[in-house]
């Protein structure tokens, strides 16, 4: 063993190959840019080899530090199960956890609920990334994630969270000054708010070709707080999820009886993560707090049903 070799170089390692750039990985591991930097020159003194190439646009894993990558995440394993052994109780419950939701449900579900979750889970730093990008969870991006759809293919454990329906709303001024809807041949007549349509990341979303074929959005947002927004000011009529709708004032449901989408969300990590409390913690808060609320996610709360704890476990290799 070269005397130089410290274990604990390799989450520097790992945090860099996951993110190519030196401030990210140092924001996840609360450290300095520099501090990362050293560590990750001293690595590479201590093994003798180059795992990075610099370039301007960050660190690019060499051939051999790709192939280091797998021995890393290996130990990285090992060692996360060791505090799993040796740890219970809030003791093991502690650390970072990078959540990747859609922005619907992270900034208008579980936003209103991350004062419960500090209280129950103290030692547990949450970073919530609500943005409408998918994160790789093969790379470790994120820990965990709530998506519309589950991988199938790829070393992850996958959970139905909850489904939920969706509707056309608009808002009471413009329902007011515009030609009546009594059925869904009326909708032609109407403008729409809804995704750009070439960066709908997730087929989940394509909304108005399931409702209409021919309907397209006159007002276009990347963002479902946008869209929100343009169908209070009166742009159009849009597809929004109940839970997000359900309290809003000046809005209201189109042909409820008529159009009714579902959708489903899952809840997905890496294989590896399963066990690691940390994780765990934030997988049973999600799933408590869905459940608390389940009356939230659907116009008519169905009886005696409870969100399914469905399990997918993949095998092969492939990204979220």
């Amino acid at each position: 063993m070269n005397p130089n070799f410290t274990w604990d170089d390799l989450q520097f390692f790992l945090a860099v190959a996951r993110t190519g750039q030196l401030s990210t990985a140092a924001r996840r591991l609360r450290t300095s840019h520099a501090t990362v930097s050293r560590r990750i020159d001293r690595l590479e003194f201590a093994l003798k080899v180059k795992l990075f190439e610099r370039n301007p646009r960050g660190y690019v894993l060499t051939a051999i530090g790709q192939r280091f990558v797998e021995t890393a995440e290996r130990i990285e394993r090992e060692t996360e199960q060791l505090q799993l052994d040796i740890s219970d109780g809030l003791t093991a419950q502690r650390g970072v956890v990078r959540l990747s939701t859609l922005e619907g449900f992270g900034n208008f579900f579980l936003s209103d609920r991350l004062s419960s979750f500090a209280a129950t889970y103290p030692n547990i730093s949450l970073e919530l990334v609500a943005i409408q990008q998918i994160m790789s969870l093969s790379r470790k991006e994120a820990d965990l994630s709530v998506a519309l759809t589950a991988p199938k293919a790829g070393p992850y454990h996958s959970e139905v969270l909850t489904p939920y329906t969706l509707h056309v709303y608009g808002s009471r001024s413009y329902l007011a000054s515009h030609p009546p809807i009594r059925s869904r041949n009326d909708l032609a007549a109407h403008r729409f708010v809804g995704y750009i349509e070439d960066m709908i990341f997730a087929p989940g979303l394509d909304y108005l070709g399931e409702i209409q074929p021919g309907l397209r959005a006159h007002f276009q947002s990347s963002s479902i707080l946008t869209q929100l927004k343009a169908v209070r000011q009166g742009l159009g009529l849009c597809v929004l999820p109940h839970f997000m709708a359900r309290e809003e004032k000046d809005i209201e449901i189109v042909l409820p009886d008529e159009i009714e989408l579902k959708r489903t969300y899952w809840m997905i990590c890496h294989r590896d993560l399963v066990a690691v409390p940390r994780v765990r913690a934030v997988r049973e808060f999600l799933m408590q707090i869905v459940r608390e609320n389940w009356g939230h996610f659907s116009r008519e709360r169905p009886l005696s049903v409870q969100p399914a704890a469905q399990i997918l476990q993949t095998k092969s290799s492939a990204q979220a």
